[in-house]
């Protein structure tokens, strides 16, 4: 779509990070050339070296030819609000490879591992041809686990040697993984890391028994070429339809978001006096909380319909 070229890929990124006018206009263009990216997450708690392992992985697709886009969060700078790691220093040896387009992002203060602006950026990447669009999140504890909803498939990273650490994960992101992966592998304690994991997943009914727990070692390959072959499967056409499956769960997920965001736009707009006769009705006991949100969307949406000056004859079109 963008002829391949990357400075227009950065530029079109650069609009929707910083709101341009153009913005949505731009991800309204790109929704027919969107499907084609195998979306991975990459997520764990600080110091389990994900970017090392993002950045190993990176080599790894890219020994298999294929096109790889990664997003990498980063924790916003206290002075400028931008990302505090930038692109070279995360990804050093890609930046001259023209098959690997790399993204830093701010989270800017937004919860759950990402940025505000992560979906989008996964999908200009997508619909620049990427095979393979690789998320890292920040640092991620047990309630950052916005990654599920966007992601394809879901790496959760752990490391040997850090105390409690995976207890502490179990409760959370631990809950969202289809791969586990003990990184730094080449350090003692890796295979008890690894059979702790695995007495968790026991524990667990239904998705998982399917969890794949495996080691990894950023700095001399190890586990890596395996990895790859796990996301190769999910690029074979017998695994198709698992695709078309996550993605329309991922598309019923961001239309829902799109939903809210909607909804909360249009409960600012509300007439004091209809909100405040609900805010009435709830402290006098007339109404609960969830029911007078639902009357006042109701309202609003109903009242924004009636008001079009061609809602009327775009009804007698379609009935008569």
């Amino acid at each position: 779509m963008f002829e391949g070229s990357q400075r227009a890929l950065g530029r079109l990124i650069s609009a929707v990070e910083n709101g341009a006018p153009d913005a949505g206009a731009v991800l309204a263009a790109i929704e027919p050339h969107l499907g084609g990216a195998l979306v991975i997450g990459i997520t764990g708690a600080p110091g389990v070296g994900k970017s090392s392992l993002v950045s190993a992985l990176v080599s790894e697709c890219r020994r298999r030819e294929w096109t790889v886009g990664v997003v990498a969060v980063d924790p916003s700078s206290p002075v400028s609000g931008g990302a505090i790691l930038g692109d070279r220093l995360r990804m050093a040896a890609h930046i001259s490879d023209t098959g690997v387009f790399v993204r830093s992002v701010s989270a800017r203060g937004h919860l759950g591992g990402l940025s505000a602006t992560t979906s989008d950026i996964v999908d200009l990447m997508d619909a620049a041809g990427h095979n393979i669009v690789i998320v890292e999140t920040v640092g991620a504890g047990q309630s950052e686990v916005e990654i599920a909803e966007l992601a394809d498939c879901r790496i959760v990273v752990s490391a040997p040697g850090l105390g409690d650490h995976v207890q502490a994960i179990k409760a959370g992101i631990l809950e969202i993984a289809d791969v586990l992966v003990v990184n730094k592998a080449d350090l003692p304690g890796a295979d008890r890391t690894q059979d702790q994991l695995r007495a968790m997943l026991r524990l667990r009914t239904g998705s998982g028994a399917t969890v794949k727990v495996m080691q990894t070692c950023a700095t001399d390959g190890r586990g890596l070429s395996e990895l790859a072959n796990l996301l190769e499967t999910l690029k074979t056409p017998a695994r198709e339809s698992v695709r078309t499956f996550a993605a329309q769960n991922r598309l019923r997920r961001v239309l829902a978001r799109a939903v809210r965001d909607h909804a909360y736009q249009l409960a600012l707009t509300a007439p004091q006096v209809a909100t405040d006769a609900l805010w009435h009705d709830v402290r006098a006991g007339r109404s609960s909380l969830e029911d007078a949100a639902c009357r006042l969307l109701r309202e609003l949406t109903n009242a924004r319909i009636t008001t079009r000056p061609d809602a009327e004859q775009e009804y007698d079109h379609e009935t008569h």
